[in-house]
């Protein structure tokens, strides 16, 4: 029985010297190192969406997923359409990124960039239908929706 309380005691002993060795080699280790922080607080913010009303500048054929968004969009709402039927020269597929300041409070609004996804020649003076902004662990924090404008680049 002694023996034993000997053997537990000097295993004990040695698993302590290992952590004390391992804590002495990432002692140099800082926070700052291993850790980021997102800039001046605000959250950055993404989202798929579509815009619509392009007048034949939208995407073309070979752009199947705004086809699929199409396609999708209209079945939640009850409208069934065969894929091959749709056609999006009216309609672009869109990427929505956004920084959601620090400060925000649920009403208030904030600029979003809208990037077109596919081969749409242009996205101005149209509309962004509702889609949802999420951030990176995918909890939805905001939606984008309504006319879009370029504000000072009308050159």
């Amino acid at each position: 029985m002694k023996l034993i309380k000997w053997l537990l005691l000097i295993a004990l002993i040695f698993v302590l010297v290992n952590i004390l060795s391992l804590m002495e080699a990432y002692a140099d280790v800082r926070i700052k190192d291993i850790a980021g922080i997102s800039r001046n607080g605000d959250l950055d913010l993404i989202g798929y969406g579509l815009v619509i009303g392009l007048a034949g500048t939208g995407d073309g054929k070979g752009t199947e997923f705004t086809v699929q968004s199409v396609v999708n969009m209209l079945q939640r709402m009850g409208v069934t359409v065969p894929r091959d039927k749709v056609k999006v020269k009216n309609v672009a597929a869109v990427m929505v990124t956004a920084e959601l300041p620090y400060s925000a409070r649920i009403g208030n609004k904030f600029d979003v960039t809208v990037s077109s996804l596919g081969d749409a020649s242009t996205l101005e003076d149209r509309t962004l239908l509702m889609m949802l902004l999420h951030d990176r662990r995918g909890e939805v924090y905001a939606y984008a929706q309504g006319p879009m404008s370029i504000g000072g680049f009308n050159v």
